[in-house]
């Protein structure tokens, strides 16, 4: 049985550590509730834009862009969005699982796949199988804005330009509620199931159609990834609010549990010296 120095200490250093969880826990409150704000005031851009494209898309007859129009599978691109950091629950872990199987289901050589890490978790977990990763971006802010991923952005949408890759799927959490993130997997090009998310609206064209998607697809893809990411980092400080609110409310089950040990050993220890006492006065008599 463990001494009631020990007990103490145990308690001590579970209390602190309650102390630090729930700190954590009200930081990521705080970064949660403006991260969902963002998420929801970028939507109506989202929308708009998909609606701009697909009525230029579908109004533009004989026009086929390289982004509208699938072709040969030979190489294939996963941009894949995780955190920089743990102590998130199973965020980094559920989406890399899923993405992890996917590949072994759908590819028999490397060659055939490649990754696009946005987050250090999802970067250090393909460099140490010994997966190509094509392109990588970490340290984004927790509410990064669209100049600070630019650097991904534009290139990945670029390799599918320049045929690096032949299509794009995108790998992420959604954010459902602050309870649940389900992981996302979105087709990112080439954009052959693009459609308006209303009515169908007619617009004319100056200058061409063909200038107006060279610049207007580009955009809607990165757009896209910008939404996903946005979307990722409500579901990162939701799972981490909720994995630190565990951890805290487990600390404080462990130190009822090690008050409640101590209680009983500091009993047992008065009650044995009191039986000491009482013998040794017996024993003079």
């Amino acid at each position: 049985m463990a001494s009631l120095r020990d007990i103490k200490t145990r308690i001590t250093s579970t209390k602190k550590t309650s102390q630090i969880t729930k700190a954590m826990e009200m930081v990521s409150a705080a970064k949660w509730n403006r991260a969902v704000q963002n998420a929801k005031a970028f939507q109506p851009y989202m929308d708009k834009i998909q609606e701009v494209a697909a009525s230029v898309a579908a109004g533009s007859k004989g026009v086929n862009h390289p982004m509208l129009v699938s072709r040969p599978i030979k190489k294939t691109g996963y941009l894949v969005i995780t955190s920089d950091r743990g102590l998130a629950g199973a965020y980094n872990s559920s989406v890399l699982r899923h993405v992890f199987q996917t590949i072994k289901q759908r590819h028999k050589s490397q060659d055939e796949y490649a990754i696009i890490a946005a987050g250090r978790v999802g970067r250090d977990f393909f460099v140490k199988r010994g997966i190509n990763v094509e392109l990588e971006i970490v340290g984004l802010p927790d509410q990064p804005s669209f100049a600070d991923i630019t650097d991904i952005t534009g290139p990945t949408v670029g390799m599918f330009s320049d045929g690096t890759f032949d299509e794009l799927y995108m790998y992420y959490n959604h954010y459902v509620s602050a309870i649940q993130q389900d992981v996302t997997e979105r087709k990112l090009l080439p954009l052959t199931d693009i459609a308006p998310t209303g009515k169908m609206v007619s617009y004319e064209f100056e200058p061409s159609a063909e200038d107006i998607l060279e610049v207007l697809l580009p955009q809607y893809a990165e757009s896209l990834i910008f939404g996903a990411i946005l979307d990722g980092k409500a579901s990162e400080h939701a799972a981490r609010m909720s994995a630190m609110k565990s951890a805290t409310d487990n600390a404080k089950e462990l130190i009822n549990s090690l008050s409640l040990q101590f209680n009983r050993a500091r009993q047992a220890a008065i009650t044995q010296e009191i039986t000491e006492i009482v013998g040794g006065a017996a024993a003079l008599e």
